[in-house]
């Protein structure tokens, strides 16, 4: 029971103080002309000043509360290292069961994990959510059990009481840890790009582990080569990237004895791969609306080089006009063809047919271009079906299909073949334009001998064909009516995504790989991806970076296109295989936070720990004993902890009597105006 007086006037205070400035007043006005019972006047005014105030005496029925202890608990990954959980674990039990034993108080245990992805230990967001969920006037103060290293530490709340942080293991605490200090997100294949890295030790570093470390460096999950780097400095490793693409590049150092963990000691890189320009030689036989629309094509792309020769008149005409004067610049044909052939990424033979201009050695240059990694494009003209055809050349032996003399005049619509509707080239190509396509006019009947069929024209027969030869890649579009497209004929059609996707896939970009296992990693799940020809796709198994593997059944999503999600257990490279299929994909960031820093220390937290003038001990000294501590005062000290007592309690009744009731302000007031006139009529 608790009581205390207040005031509840009948008036507002101000009217209350213009009437205490009226009695101020009346009674100097009675002592000037010196009325006897000026006192007994005054005393009258102020009974009604105060009768007017309202005073009461109001008394609590009070409850006392206990006061609350927060017990914070990290068991992210960085105080899973070495004996760190069990000694957090124990030294929570031994706090909770002291804090327990005192007179009224309770104790609020709270773990913390990992955060979502990445960002690591969020102990101060719970702290912040702890002290939502309970009366800030109860909190007697915060306990941390932490290795210090927390990632939110802008989310520090305003502690009403102290804050302590009790640092798990040991001062002998030492890591090794492998930096990229800097890696670019893409570079250009076949050229040398440079990363920069650094082996940091950390902690109670022994003498004998300075000096020199073996760096491993693994590119797609092939063979690691190893380099000698020093600690403590940074060292550049260079890289060439050989696939356009996703580059999924791995370094590690091996673990040294005693070190707290081996999980910091290798870092993975996920590099883009982009050609720098793609350099296309385009040879037209001769003129036609089909050569501007190639040309006008390819210089729209500014990441193409393109060298174009068009032929505007063979050298068989019997004019009386030299060959060498038969055009502007002479023909370089040796410098195209034998020497600089390897230069070009792309040759496009748009309507050319044998003038003796290119001898068959040269051409059989282009087939040997071609079987050592190089592209070919054969546009096909009526020129194709003759007897000049360049399947007459040595490039017969790479190209897919051979002419059968015949050339359809006659309109027809281009369409997809059954085997192109799974062919990524393609797929889907009927959505990228919006309504019908147009007709072409003219088509040469070709026969397959090998490759893939997938566009067909007149009487379904072979339009687009693919193929693989060697190491290259060859297509053969057996007519030189494309152009019609280009000039929105009949509502044109999607030239241009066909022929940038041709383009793509003759230069072997993974997206449009017909066979191919690929995955795309969002956190900690993954994307992947099975394309193929075939009508059905084999499951894909996942080995997870500790070696354990997993089984994932493929869903068919679109034709020749199976998909399916799994989400890695942990942070590392995976390796992925279906059938004669393997990729490798990595989950999480190049090195995890939880890992960047490892050994204990308070540094982050001193500031909000001294504000509320708390205590930073390590555990490994001992569970300290808990001792009150007053407001202001320090509370912490040697191999003690304090709290502070808050005294709260809750109010179950509150009562209200009035101190100067009716009845006895008029008897005050009648008994004080009567001695006054008493007072005055004696006198």
């Amino acid at each position: 029971m608790a009581g205390n007086i207040l005031f509840d006037p009948l008036v507002p205070w101000v009217v209350l103080a213009v009437l205490a400035v009226l009695v101020v007043l009346g009674v100097v006005l009675a002592l000037w002309r010196g009325l006897a019972g000026w006192a007994w006047r005054g005393l009258a005014g102020l009974v009604i000043l105060a009768a007017l105030s309202g005073p009461a005496l109001r008394h609590e029925d009070r409850t006392p509360l206990t006061d609350i202890v927060l017990l914070i608990e990290d068991r992210s990954a960085s105080q899973r290292l070495g004996e760190r959980a069990a000694q957090t674990e124990a030294a929570a039990n031994t706090l909770a069961e002291r804090i327990a034993a005192r007179p009224n108080t309770e104790v609020r245990r709270i773990t913390v994990g990992d955060g979502p992805g990445d960002s690591g230990t969020l102990l101060m967001s719970a702290l912040n959510e702890a002290l939502a969920e309970e009366p800030r006037a109860r909190i007697a103060g915060a306990i941390l059990l932490s290795d210090g290293r927390l990632h939110d530490l802008d989310m520090a709340p305003d502690m009403p009481a102290p804050l302590h942080l009790l640092l798990s293991g040991t001062p002998q605490d030492w890591d090794r840890r492998l930096v990229i200090k800097n890696a670019p997100a893409f570079g250009i294949i076949d050229e040398k790009v440079t990363l920069t890295l650094r082996i940091e030790d950390s902690g109670a570093v022994p003498a004998a582990t300075a000096g020199m470390a073996p760096v491993s460096i693994s590119v797609d999950g092939g063979d690691p080569v190893t380099v000698q780097a020093a600690t403590g400095r940074d060292f550049e490793v260079p890289v060439t990237l050989t696939h356009g693409g996703r580059n999924v590049i791995q370094f590690s150092t091996p673990g040294v004895a005693g070190e707290l963990t081996e999980r910091n000691n290798s870092a993975i890189v996920q590099m883009n791969g982009v050609r720098d320009r793609l350099r296309v030689l385009l040879v037209s036989g001769e003129p036609h609306p089909g050569g501007r629309t190639w040309r006008n094509l390819l210089k729209s792309d500014s990441s193409v080089d393109l060298v174009h020769f068009t032929i505007l008149r063979p050298p068989a005409k019997q004019d009386g006009v030299p060959v060498s004067e038969l055009s502007l610049i002479a023909f370089p044909t040796r410098e195209l063809f034998m020497d600089k052939i390897d230069d070009f990424d792309l040759i496009i033979f748009d309507r050319y047919k044998r003038r003796g201009i290119l001898p068959a050695l040269y051409l059989d240059n282009v087939r040997q271009y071609v079987e050592n990694g190089g592209a070919l494009l054969v546009a096909a003209g009526p020129d194709f079906a003759s007897a000049d055809s360049l399947y007459r050349s040595p490039l017969s032996q790479i190209l897919p299909a051979r002419p059968t003399a015949r050339v359809f005049e006659q309109g027809f619509r281009p369409k997809v073949t059954d085997l192109g509707e799974r062919h990524p080239v393609t797929a889907g190509l009927e959505k990228a334009w919006d309504g019908p396509w147009g007709r072409w006019m003219r088509q040469v009947e070709v026969t397959p001998e090998r490759g893939e069929v997938v566009m067909s024209g007149v009487d379904d027969s072979p339009l687009l064909v693919l193929d693989r030869e060697g190491k290259g890649r060859v297509a053969l579009l057996a007519s030189d009516h494309a152009w019609l497209w280009h000039r929105g004929f009949e509502g044109g059609g999607p030239q241009l995504e066909l022929l940038r996707r041709l383009a793509h896939w003759m230069m072997k970009e993974p997206e449009l790989e017909e066979e191919a296992l690929t995955a795309e990693a969002v956190g900690q799940t993954m994307t992947i991806t099975r394309q193929t020809l075939a009508e059905t796709a084999d499951p894909v198994t996942v080995t997870n970076p500790d070696g354990s593997t997993a089984r994932v059944e493929l869903q068919q999503v679109a034709p020749g296109r199976f998909q399916a999600s799994y989400t890695g257990p942990e942070i590392g490279l995976y390796r992925l295989t279906s059938g004669d299929q393997a990729t490798v994909i990595g989950l999480g960031p190049a090195a995890p936070k939880e890992f960047e820093e490892t050994i204990a220390d308070g540094t982050a937290l001193e500031p909000e720990v001294d504000a509320t003038r708390g205590g930073i001990m390590r555990l490994s000294d001992g569970v300290p004993q808990i001792r009150e501590a007053r407001p202001g005062r320090p509370a912490a000290g040697r191999g003690w902890i304090g709290l502070t007592p808050r005294d709260a309690y809750e109010t179950r009744n509150v009562t209200q009597r009035a101190l100067l009731p009716a009845w006895l302000v008029l008897l005050l007031v009648a008994g004080c105006i009567l001695m006054g006139w008493l007072r005055e009529g004696r006198r």
